[in-house]
């Protein structure tokens, strides 16, 4: 109905030209991400016996007892998680990882034999977990993963739909560890565990931004005032919502905007200036966009 009375939403349709130029510049970024984990692994954690985990940790374990190529080891050992999962995250995933796994692969046999950056394991723990959640993150970000264990417990997740993909990824992580453990020394698998959590939090940055903002919602008598001087001394956008209070069942304004961290203070202030008693309730957002926000500088 609404769109009858309106002009239709044209769908725009990727071209082939589009698809090649949007491939191209992931290729990019996986190429990059490929090179940065191949040194986290050949430059700090293997020369150190800290291991990751999932298919990669597997690897290194194996590497380690075999002796074996470990970028082959990454890329084999990842081959039939990529099978199992060819159907239930779609060929265009698959297909980007496949080619993040195969460029790992090759930019791990690139990076070997170049002298470790450290020995000290707080270090090679610190550094080469920044530097494999880097990788990793950058990877992901651009619609690939180099895990194999990750597809699994997706795949696993969506059929038995009683266990989250967190607990079984745990689960899995566990046993590596475990394992680890008994094989290169406990104090070695602490640190893997250290090295994982570190990487999982520049992950986390990665595919969520360093640029945080807040979005803040602000309640008051003077809800119009309030949204005027905030586009006023701020230029942000502001918008109104209405709601009805619980206790008093009476219909209110609730002003929403978001701002840069930076300029919190500066917003707390002219919502006071208006009105002391206001009540602000803030939180944390990413990737702001479609909206009118400034940027800190």
């Amino acid at each position: 109905m609404f769109l009858s009375a309106k002009k239709k939403l044209q769908l725009k349709v990727k071209t082939k030209k589009d698809l090649i130029i949007e491939f191209i510049k992931r290729s990019f970024f996986w190429i990059i991400g490929a090179l940065i984990v191949s040194v986290a692994l050949e430059m700090f954690l293997i020369p150190n016996k800290i291991i990751d985990g999932g298919v990669i940790g597997i690897s290194m374990m194996a590497s380690y007892v075999t002796q074996g190529n470990l970028g082959l080891y990454i890329f084999v050992i990842n081959i039939p998680f990529i099978l199992l999962a060819f159907r239930t995250l779609g060929k265009k995933f698959i297909l980007n990882t496949f080619v993040a796994i195969a460029l790992l692969s090759f930019a791990t046999n690139l990076v070997s034999g170049l002298k470790p950056v450290t020995g000290d394991l707080i270090l090679a723990t610190v550094f080469g977990g920044i530097l494999l959640g880097l990788g990793v993150g950058l990877i992901l970000r651009n619609n690939a993963s180099l895990d194999g264990t990750e597809m699994l417990s997706i795949m696993l997740s969506k059929q038995f739909k009683i266990i989250s993909v967190g607990e079984l990824l745990m689960g899995m992580n566990l046993f590596i560890y475990t394992a680890a453990g008994f094989l290169l020394g406990w104090d070695r698998a602490l640190y893997s565990i250290l090295t994982y959590y570190v990487a999982s939090k520049v992950i986390d940055s990665v595919l969520e931004g360093l640029d945080k903002a807040k979005s803040v919602k602000i309640v008051s008598r003077y809800s119009q005032e309030i949204g005027e001087y905030i586009m006023k001394e701020l230029d942000i956008s502001v918008t109104y919502m209405k709601v009805t209070g619980g206790y008093s069942k009476q219909e209110k304004i609730i002003t929403y905007c978001v701002v840069n961290k930076f300029d919190m203070p500066k917003l707390k202030e002219v919502v006071h200036d208006v009105d002391p008693r206001a009540f602000i309730v803030t939180e944390d957002v990413h990737e702001v966009e479609g909206v009118r926000f400034r940027k800190s500088k």
